[in-house]
């Protein structure tokens, strides 16, 4: 059994990592100030005697006694992350400070999950981990991007300056369960539109194109990383590579919900990337991960899980 510590653990992808690890017999201590989190993420896994829910903001500094850390907490839907742009860097980079200066106190080992968002509005096709990103670093979404880019440069730092064991992911879209209804990301806006026979709204032409993964594909491929050889420190891209289109998506989830919804079209926000998929060769070779859980698939276990919230 391993002590784990996991910082956003009431979000969404928090909440079905702490489950997973339970699952497999460790100790969880959940660590989140809901601002995006939401207790009843968690609430069925309170009556486990080896999970502890902790109120704390990661901007703070944290002391406990831990052999793992999964530093999730940071908003990562624009519409969560613009609504206090100070608060998102600050949770990025004081966040990643404060696990960091908590993992070199405790030697324990620490991962990082980044986003794919470090490579911008990305000039190379698709995206392999070497690529520096093509980033506005005082764009509207800077302040969640560039977050991001110098929590990864922080963690790069402790590990050459101080030995932290360290991990990186970047994460690429990711869908599922537990998704907040008003997440604004396209899955989730798609589908409770579709649900309530809405339009849906395409930002630009819909032929901007996406890579979506199914959260338990993602929470795999956190494990993994987690386990690898002390020596490697990524980063990693963890995503799906199979590529579409916004329009096709959305003529999918229309299909799979049987919805009268109409497509309507509105013009692309700043800095919206224009294309983006992961190149996962690295996650294949080092982690022997990648994604098992195809769209249509997944599109119908968040469905059903969308359709039960609405009732609610």
């Amino acid at each position: 059994m391993k002590k784990i510590l996991v910082t956003g653990g009431a979000g969404f992808i928090g909440s079905h990592l702490c489950e997973k690890l339970l699952n497999e017999g460790n100790e969880v201590i959940s660590l989140d100030n809901y601002f995006t989190g939401n207790k009843k993420n968690i609430i069925h896994l309170i009556d486990n005697p080896y999970f502890e829910i902790i109120r704390h903001d990661v901007t703070m500094p944290f002391f406990i006694e831990v052999d793992e850390i999964y530093n999730l907490a940071c908003p990562a839907s624009p519409i969560h992350y613009q609504y206090n742009g100070i608060k998102t860097i600050k949770t990025s980079v004081m966040g990643a400070i404060n696990m960091l200066g908590l993992a070199k106190r405790i030697n324990a080992k620490i991962l990082q999950a980044s986003t794919s968002e470090v490579y911008g509005d990305p000039k190379v096709h698709p995206q392999k981990e070497d690529y520096w990103g093509h980033v506005n670093p005082i764009g509207i979404r800077s302040c969640y991007d560039e977050g991001k880019r110098c929590a990864e440069t922080l963690f790069m730092e402790y590990h050459n300056q101080n030995n932290i064991n360290i991990k990186i992911i970047r994460i690429f879209n990711t869908y599922g369960t537990r998704m907040h209804p008003n997440d604004g990301r396209v899955v989730s806006n798609f589908i409770v539109q579709a649900l309530k026979n809405k339009d849906i709204t395409i930002f630009g032409t819909g032929q901007q194109t996406r890579s979506f993964q199914y959260i338990d594909d993602l929470v795999t491929g956190m494990q993994k990383m987690m386990n690898t050889d002390d020596g490697f420190t990524g980063p990693v891209n963890i995503g799906n590579p199979n590529e579409f289109t916004i329009i096709n998506l959305a003529k999918k989830v229309i299909d799979l919900t049987g919805s009268k919804s109409k497509l309507v079209f509105k013009p692309l926000p700043e800095d919206d990337p224009v294309q983006r998929q992961p190149d996962i060769s690295l996650a294949k070779e080092k982690l022997n991960w990648e994604p098992k859980i195809n769209l249509e698939e997944g599109l119908i276990k968040t469905i059903k899980y969308f359709e039960r919230e609405l009732r609610n």
